[in-house]
């Protein structure tokens, strides 16, 4: 009896399919094994923060390298100075500032305050990144040093004031950790020098420690809080307060918006740390911002 050519036909057809999937089988596999193989046995935690400040204080956040940050700070007068004042709006300290990254771990700064005309200039340097994986670090660490000049006229030619008098310094150690995608924590040890101070019974040094955290409400909007306590406070000193503030990142494409309430107006390390003079519990309370826009140079 002869063959039939389709039966020969279905015949090779069946015996070759188990060979195809066995080849895709084995392609998928070599696929997914050279996928592993390159991922990095460390992942790098990102946005610790939204933005390079919490609110008024810094952040361990630094941009990529050949990033340009264009920063406007406002602080409205008090809220309780009622509709006269339309509610502090009639009353504003601002600050403008230039933040460019030389390199992923390298960040300086300079900004031009209203309050006591404040030039400054600041370095943030990374020294640690929150990582998981099989190398694992709990945190990322950052080295914050910066300098405030104050540019205001002497009230009086007998009371004029020498250029290094003028000059304050602050360094903060900021260190942070993620820890989920909703929750960001820092704690911010911090020393204030002053090279002139008002009574000599009042330290040149303060010593400060700022607590600062982020909850993320949904993908572009997060509730941000920050505290800083003073340590050495002298008696002459008790007349200023320790600065509280509580607030929103808001971001949209290149733009980071911060709308917050705090009782500091001064928007430089050592002005809001040794010259706040409002009580936020007691009602005085300025409401602010600060807008970023990002150009990447690189």
């Amino acid at each position: 009896m002869k063959p039939n050519r389709n039966n020969i036909l279905i015949f090779l057809l069946s015996s070759m399919l188990p060979l195809c999937a066995f080849a895709q089988e084995g392609g998928l596999l070599e696929d997914l094994e050279k996928e592993q193989q390159n991922q990095p046995d460390t992942q790098q935690v990102e946005a610790v923060f939204k933005a390079t400040r919490i609110i008024n204080g810094q952040s361990v956040e630094l941009r990529k390298e050949g990033v340009l940050v264009f920063l406007i700070a406002h602080r409205f007068g008090r809220l309780n100075t009622g509709a006269y004042e339309f509610f502090g709006l009639d009353d504003a300290n601002m600050r403008m500032g230039l933040e460019y990254a030389f390199l992923d771990d390298l960040t300086v700064g300079i900004g031009r305050s209203s309050f006591e005309k404040t030039y400054d200039g600041f370095v943030k340097l990374s020294l640690l990144r929150q990582q998981e994986g099989v190398k694992n670090i709990p945190v990322s660490m950052v080295g914050f040093a910066s300098l405030a000049i104050n540019s205001l006229k002497d009230a009086s030619p007998e009371r004029s004031m020498p250029f290094t008098g003028r000059m304050d310094y602050t360094y903060q150690l900021l260190i942070a950790r993620k820890f989920s995608s909703v929750f960001s924590l820092q704690l911010t040890p911090t020393l204030v020098h002053r090279n002139l101070v008002e009574k000599a019974e009042t330290s040149n040094n303060l010593y400060a420690m700022g607590v600062g955290a982020r909850i993320k409400m949904t993908k572009r909007v997060s509730l941000n809080a920050e505290y800083f306590y003073r340590f050495n406070v002298s008696e002459d000193e008790e007349i200023y307060y320790n600065p509280v503030a509580i607030g929103f990142d808001i971001e949209t494409g290149g733009h980071v918006f911060q709308l917050h309430l705090t009782n500091a107006q001064a928007m430089v390390e050592e002005g809001f740390l040794t010259e706040t003079t409002g009580n936020f519990f007691g009602g005085d309370i300025h409401f602010g911002f600060n807008i970023s826009r990002v150009f990447e140079l690189k």
